[in-house]
């Protein structure tokens, strides 16, 4: 009796993925006027008036509560805490 020949599986050589090439991002501006609203230590945006960035401080506090979001006003290189009260 005869065996037939077996037929192997051929390995597949996978060749390495070149590594992903880095991106680094440019350091923004900074701000000398205005305020800037700052969520877990990131500048998220840049308002002209107190009230803008405060009204949207705490719309995000409302629906984000577990943030750390704050007011930076620049001229006087000063934050301020955004805390939520019971109302």
């Amino acid at each position: 009796m005869q065996r037939k020949p077996t037929m192997r599986a051929r390995k597949q050589q996978l060749a390495a993925a070149p590594a992903p090439r880095r991106t680094t991002r440019a350091a923004p501006e900074t701000l000398t006027s205005g305020y800037a609203l700052v969520v877990d230590r990131q500048m998220k945006g840049e308002f002209k008036t107190h009230d803008a960035a405060r009204h949207r401080a705490e719309s995000l506090k409302r629906r984000f509560p577990a943030l750390q979001v704050q007011i930076f006003d620049a001229e006087k290189k000063h934050f301020e805490r955004v805390e939520l009260t019971e109302a």
